[in-house]
């Protein structure tokens, strides 16, 4: 018996121990209250709920949401779940808002400015055109005053073939201003060591147009075995379109009583050095001279093809092919003195000019 007295009051003690080491204030008299709580017993002022800091709707009655559902509780409307992966937004409410204003939201005047000016600019009459753009006269312009000459030498050539050698110049020049100047021209020829037939021209020129002059003066001629001959000569010169430079004289007075020369040339630019030039001289006249070899009608027509090189703008050598062919009553004349009636020839010469 004694053996299980110890052994109960040892389990007892044991009992005992394990309650005072959870409970420091066991077997002290207070009031009973719980372990956990060090204000139980104290007067405590009411205190405030405490602030949720995770949940902002904590407290509210809320549907039970899905775990997985950011906006479990709100109240969304049922939609595709493509869309509402697509638009972060979808379910909110949000103002509608047109996406491609960009100054959407922003505090904008009730009445922009209008782009039209307060006063329009008016309509051009055709009395405004007429102002704006007058009708230029010929030479409206003023023109300066200034002297200016020029002297070109067309052609200085010679020839060697089988009815002989010779020597042919041209000469053009004139003196005055933009509007009215003094022509002066020679021509002529030289064969068998001896002057052959040539002549002079003096005229006054005036221009009427940008591109053409009218002409009128002297004209002398002088043979080598025919009189000399002096007529009144008149025409115009100058650029037509295409840049075809003509020249049209009429010389009237003498046995021959008229005479028409033509001339036209042009320059075919193969380079701007090389230059190629075609020319074509003609004559008709109305009365025969038989002592100068000249019959009515369409007396001669000469055509050429002049290939120069202008070193310079003054100075060119070139080379070239003439023909000269009479017809009518002129090679008439020409066969009865034992004279041919056609001519060709190769020419070599130089053109400049100062």
């Amino acid at each position: 018996m004694k053996t299980i007295s110890h052994t109960l009051l040892f389990i007892a003690l044991a009992a005992s121990s394990a309650a005072f080491a959870q409970d420091p204030h066991a077997g002290h008299g207070a009031a009973a209250k719980p372990a956990v709580d060090p204000h139980a017993g104290h007067v405590m002022p009411k205190a405030k709920p405490a602030a949720q800091s995770h949940d902002a709707h904590a407290g509210h009655a809320m549907p039970a949401p899905a775990k997985d559902d950011p906006h479990a509780g709100h109240d969304m409307k049922a939609m595709d779940h493509s869309a509402h992966d697509a638009d972060p937004h979808a379910g909110h409410a949000m103002p509608a808002a047109a996406k491609k204003d960009p100054h959407a939201g922003h505090a904008m005047p009730a009445n922009p400015p209008s782009a039209t000016p307060r006063e329009p600019i008016p309509v051009p009459t055709a009395e405004d055109f007429a102002n704006a753009f007058p009708v230029l006269k010929p030479h409206a312009m003023e023109h300066a005053p200034s002297f200016n000459s020029l002297v070109v030498f067309d052609h200085l050539e010679a020839w060697d073939n089988d009815h002989g050698s010779g020597q042919v110049w041209g000469i053009d020049a004139w003196f005055g201003n933009d509007i009215d100047r003094l022509w002066l021209r020679s021509e002529g020829s030289r064969s068998d060591s001896k002057l052959g037939d040539w002549s002079v021209d003096a005229l006054y020129g005036h221009s009427i147009s940008p591109w053409w002059d009218v002409v009128g003066g002297v004209r002398y001629d002088n043979g080598r075995e025919t009189p000399d001959l002096t007529r009144a000569a008149i025409g115009f010169q100058g650029m037509s379109p295409y840049k075809f430079e003509v020249s049209a004289m009429a010389y009237l007075g003498g046995t021959r009583k008229a005479e028409l020369a033509l001339e036209v040339e042009y320059d075919v630019l193969l380079t701007n050095r090389l230059i190629l030039q075609p020319v074509v001289e003609a004559s008709i006249t109305v009365d025969d001279d038989p002592r100068r070899g000249v019959g009515s009608g369409l007396g001669h027509v000469e055509t050429g093809l002049r290939l120069r090189y202008e070193i310079t703008r003054r100075f060119a050598p070139y080379v070239g092919f003439l023909h000269e062919r009479k017809f009518g009553r002129t090679a008439d004349l020409h066969r009865d003195a034992g004279e041919g009636v056609s001519d060709s020839r190769w020419v070599a010469g130089l053109r400049f000019w100062f």
